[in-house]
């Protein structure tokens, strides 16, 4: 039998890909005519032309495939991609795990995110029995990927064998899109004018598609579990990335109410977008506020997850963008 992965082109569904071909297994992979495939190049898979928004393509695809990795989703905060997020992450993925379902398959691993799960209250560290609360804030990326992962516990409950896996924020090679390596490139160009007051989880994304194929091994039906590794705040990390690359990390610290209202303006006022973590989009303003800081354990106890050294990963972003031109400018 065969395994179908979703988004094996992007960050994620391409490092799953690239293991389990490693591993000897026959990988099939859905993906787009237009999809930039350097990430897959390079390894032996079969391809099916389709997308997660065409049952017909959908069906073919799961033919013969007895466990299925759906990692296809899109990460942004700009307010262009709101309706891209809303039909990949939420319909996307009620089209591909309800086909899964029809189709019997015997185990599937849906990519959710820290995002749909949120943060602890009072400034805790969040786990997998955190409630999501953040719907308030109109935050879409968030609010796509609670309502995809809310798909996917309801269709466990109808009989699909699914395991859902949260990941953090990912770093590593391979992020051609910049979905969440940015904040990487933007500080090595000196782009950041300041730091706030936010804090986040990093992880290394040979890390998180190991925990992938851990938690089609060994994780509970139904059950989600956080990919991550080690906590930081804004300011911790910048310090880091200053050792690790040499580049003066910003020394001013920003007011959020300041942030916010330029961000507003920017956004808003002047229809102005930037990428993903430049700190000057809404969204990102938004969420700084609050204590992005995760406990992996349940993962690790369960799934036998081992995080490796984060220090490392940041060396081999900063390596994989500088050998593919994206530090050239």
């Amino acid at each position: 039998m065969a395994i179908l992965v979703t988004g094996a082109t992007g960050f994620i569904g391409s490092h799953i890909a690239r293991k389990l071909v490693e591993r000897g297994e026959h990988v099939k992979v859905l993906l787009r005519k237009s999809s930039r495939t350097s990430n897959i190049d390079d390894i032996d898979v079969e391809r099916v032309y389709g997308d997660v928004m065409d049952i017909n393509s959908v069906n073919e695809a799961l033919k013969g495939c007895d466990t299925l990795y759906h990692t296809a989703g899109v990460a942004s905060f700009r307010k262009e991609d709101y309706q891209k997020m809303e039909d990949v992450n939420v319909q996307g993925t009620s089209n591909i795990l309800t086909a899964a379902l029809n189709a019997g398959t015997k185990k599937v691993v849906h990519t959710s995110s820290i995002a749909a799960i949120g943060v602890a209250p009072h400034g805790g560290i969040a786990n997998e029995e955190t409630e999501y609360g953040l719907d308030y804030l109109g935050v879409k990326y968030l609010d796509t990927k609670h309502r995809g992962e809310q798909k996917a516990l309801e269709l466990a409950k109808q009989g699909l064998a699914v395991v859902v896996v949260n990941p953090s924020t990912v770093i590593g090679t391979g992020d051609i899109y910049l979905s969440s390596t940015a904040f990487i490139l933007w500080f090595y160009k000196k782009k950041f004018p300041g730091y706030m007051d936010g804090t986040l989880n990093m992880v290394d994304v040979e890390d998180v598609a190991e925990g992938h194929i851990l938690a089609a091994e060994k994780g509970k039906v139904g059950e989600r579990y956080i990919l991550g590794n080690q906590n930081f705040t804004l300011l911790e990390l910048f310090n880091l990335l200053e050792e690790v690359t040499g580049v003066p990390k910003p020394k001013m610290k920003i007011p959020y109410f300041m942030a916010l209202a330029s961000g507003y303006f920017i956004e808003r006022i002047l229809g102005m977008s930037f990428p993903n973590y430049s700190t000057m989009d809404l969204d990102s303003v938004k969420l700084s506020k609050f204590r992005w800081h995760f406990d992996c354990s349940k993962a690790k106890k369960e799934l036998g997850y081992s995080p490796s050294n984060i220090e490392e990963s940041i060396r081999k972003t900063v390596k994989w963008f500088k050998e593919n031109g994206y530090l050239d400018t």
